[in-house]
């Protein structure tokens, strides 16, 4: 199955670089429909108004964390088929293991190359 480049692709970081960072290198992959949120709970605010196709979320955020969020994606009937990417700088095994048991689809640790970014997005699509 091909990348599909015209879903709308969520960003989820407190850091406004992450957020460009990640959203450059999404634009450099084709998508051009991207929105952002500052935390989880904005994220999900978002995501019950908004069809969003890809949810790439960083880990430690103010107000509701990455796993936060995806354990709350992932707990409801209407969104828990999106696919679901974990950016952190947290390579501790345990925290791989708790977002694989949340259900994560993928994980990519920072600081990452484009390519890494790539294959990660183009692996939850398989």
């Amino acid at each position: 199955m091909a990348l599909d480049t015209s879903i709308k692709v969520l960003v989820v970081d407190d850091f406004a670089t992450m957020r460009r960072i990640v959203k450059g290198v999404l634009k450099q992959l084709g998508f051009a429909k991207i929105t952002e949120a500052a935390d989880g709970s904005e994220a999900l605010d978002m995501l019950k108004k908004e069809q969003i196709g890809l949810i790439i979320s960083d880990w430690n955020m103010p107000n509701m964390s990455g796993i936060d969020l995806l354990k709350a994606v992932k707990a409801d009937e209407s969104l828990k088929k999106i696919p679901f990417i974990m950016v952190t700088a947290e390579g501790m095994k345990e925290n791989v293991v708790e977002a694989v048991k949340a259900g994560v689809n993928n994980y990519i640790i920072k600081p990452f190359t484009p390519e890494t970014f790539s294959e990660k997005v183009s692996s939850v699509f398989h």
